[in-house]
């Protein structure tokens, strides 16, 4: 095709190849010059269509640097990808870098596309002048500069840029009254940096060489404690191992604002006097005077003092102080060289053994604060607190009792903190409590399979269920609410571990089966109803007579049906058996202690609850009206 008209329909066409940008660079690299009619062609595709013209370029590039083998070719094919972006005004560089960067490239290829973008952004001068000569003259706080307007056409005027390909006539170029090339690359390189974390190590050394020469870019970022924070949080695994990368991310972000931003802003000063080491090894342990300040420091913040002074909250990254002190906290958690585990137990040890220097009137506000924090990490941040109920649920105490108070004084905070009490069981379900209570529905609703995994194979005694219904219980109404099958979950749980001590303990009595019965009904009652009654009657009907006849009315069970000519090992509470049962030698007819007066959880007398047509025997349905009428 030699005629003009023909070529620029044929590339202008919608079922053409998308090979204009390939064509346009391999007549670089041959003769140096390019078609005035190529020009053409840019302006009547149009910018949606250029982008796959764009995309195969980038496929072309790759394919030709990775077969080519030499050097010199590659190089040749740098400085004319560089001819493109900055002599001829074809594509720009931050597109360029950000199609490169989506490219689904994997093993050699990816590496070679890795390659072309550093020579693109290291190996020529034009973008890194620009870069150094913007940084050098403007500040990220621009509001607060009287001649700004002028650094930014001086700036213009040294790098001038266009938005059109050169010899074009049709599209005079427009007035920049805001931004240039360097901002405009600055959410392609938070996108560089997240693809150099996501491929090997071996194929990520380049990072470093990039944060060097790019990483000042970040003293204009608008939200670098944001991007910080989510880098680390996401890539969390894949930074585990690598404490010296998270150093240098840590360093080079927050680093670039030392000039705008007032002393220890964001990090403690324990933790910038560890970045200033050289060291290549990380040996830094922080100890719990290092937690106990960080905590210290985010609850004064929660209060009301004045902890990062010289900060305009107008212009901030954070609308306020509190939510400023929990990001910065959780970059630098996350920054450290400490894997998840001890930073989480260095946390939670906060409370555990740092009970006696924290002020006794606001013990919950710091484990309030320690929840806040813990659920604001990872998840192989905020499960340890699983790992330490297993802890507490598989200690000794739990197996063999042997604390003169109950186990519901013992769980109890209030009590434990006024009598002084032994604190560990408390103070290890506040944390987990608290730590629920900020999560997410996301990480709530796995504590159902927490509990399957950790809990259920050890869970043996009663004391140890009672301890779990302490961690689930307050949060069932917020779960049926927004994730209802994980209460039927819970719910069935229960009643399978219920089983499981009751066959753990045959022949031994069972002395709080009330308060755990009650528990079932109120769940009942209040979240799951009939929805799992045949799921549980398969589990009652296995049970104890005592727990049948305290459970029948969940499944409606016939007392014919229970063994009632077993003696039942023990009577909870001391109570007898009831006025029917001590007349006919059986059962108590009653399904706890709380139906035993007249109620059950749901606020209905128990006569009530009855079906119409009674399954109870006639001397227990005579006494029944009388212990009503004696309540009422």
């Amino acid at each position: 095709m030699s005629n003009e008209n023909d070529i620029t329909s044929h590339f202008g066409s919608a079922g053409s190849p998308p090979l204009l940008l390939c064509l346009q660079f391999k007549m670089i690299v041959e003769t140096d010059t390019i078609s005035p009619v190529a020009f053409k062609i840019l302006e009547r595709i149009g910018a949606r269509a250029l982008s796959a013209h764009l995309r195969k370029l980038c496929d072309y590039l790759v394919f030709e640097v990775s077969n080519s083998g030499v050097s010199a070719h590659v190089n040749k094919c740098v400085d004319t990808i560089n001819d493109m972006i900055w002599k001829y005004n074809i594509i720009t560089i931050d597109r360029l870098v950000l199609c490169l960067l989506l490219r689904t490239l994997e093993g050699n290829e990816a590496q070679v596309c890795f390659c072309i973008i550093q020579l693109l952004l290291l190996k020529t001068s034009e973008f890194r002048n620009r870069l150094q000569e913007f940084v050098s003259i403007n500040s990220p706080e621009h509001w607060k500069e009287n001649n700004w307007h002028e650094k930014h056409l001086a700036f213009h005027q040294k790098f001038p840029e266009k938005f059109a390909p050169d010899e074009s006539v049709s599209h005079p170029s427009l007035p920049v009254y805001f931004g240039n090339v360097c901002l405009r690359f600055l959410p392609v390189l938070d996108i560089t940096i997240h693809r150099y974390l996501e491929v090997p190590p071996s194929m990520s050394k380049t990072l470093d060489v990039l944060l060097d020469h790019l990483g000042m870019l970040y003293k204009f970022h608008d939200r670098p404690i944001t991007y910080l924070y989510n880098t680390l949080h996401y890539y969390e695994r894949r930074l585990r191992d690598r404490p010296q990368l998270k150093k240098r991310l840590v360093g080079t972000v927050i680093g670039s604002l030392k000039d705008v931003r007032p002393d220890n802003w964001a990090l403690t000063e324990q933790y910038q006097l560890n970045m200033l080491k050289k060291d290549e090894t990380i040996t830094w342990v922080p100890e719990l005077t290092y937690y106990i300040g960080l905590v210290r420091r985010m609850q004064d913040t929660i209060d009301g003092k004045n902890v990062f002074p010289g900060t305009d909250w107008r212009f901030n990254e954070f609308p306020n102080p509190p939510a400023h002190a929990l990001y910065v906290t959780c970059v630098e958690l996350l920054g450290l060289p400490a894997g998840p585990q001890v930073v989480a137990n260095s946390l939670i040890d906060v409370i555990v053994k740092g009970y006696p220097v924290i002020p006794h009137q606001s013990i919950h506000n710091w484990i309030n604060t320690i929840g806040l924090i813990m659920a604001a990490l990872p998840e192989s941040y905020w499960g340890v607190i699983y790992d330490r109920l297993q802890d507490m649920i598989s200690c000794a105490q739990m197996t063999d009792w042997t604390h003169r108070q109950s186990p519901f004084e013992m769980f109890n905070f209030k009590i434990v903190k006024e009598a002084m009490l032994e604190k560990n069981y408390v103070v290890i379900l506040a944390i987990a409590q608290s730590i629920l209570h900020h999560s997410g529905i996301g990480q709530i609703s796995t504590v159902t399979d927490y509990i399957k995994e950790k809990f259920k194979p050890i869970i043996k005694t009663e004391y140890q269920l009672i301890y779990l219904c302490h961690v689930v219980g307050p949060f069932l109404n917020r779960l049926s609410t927004e994730r209802p099958r994980a209460v039927s979950d819970i719910t069935l749980i229960l009643y399978e571990l219920l089983e499981q001590v009751d066959k753990a303990q045959p022949t031994g009595p069972l002395k709080y089966m009330d308060p755990i019965c009650d528990l079932l009904y109120h769940i009942k009652y209040m979240f799951v109803g009939d929805m799992m009654k045949s799921d549980l009657e398969a589990i009652i009907r296995r049970l104890r007579p005592a727990l049948q006849m305290r459970l029948r009315f969940i499944t409606r069970l016939n007392v014919d049906e229970i063994g009632v000519d077993q003696p039942n090992p023990e009577v909870s509470g001391g109570q007898t058996a009831g006025a029917g049962g001590a007349a006919s030698g059986q059962q108590a007819a009653t399904p706890s202690s709380s139906a035993a007066s007249g109620s059950i959880p749901g606020g209905q007398p128990a006569a009530q609850q009855q079906p119409s047509t009674s399954i109870v025997p006639q001397s227990q349905t005579q006494a029944q009206p009388q212990q009503v009428q004696q309540q009422q």
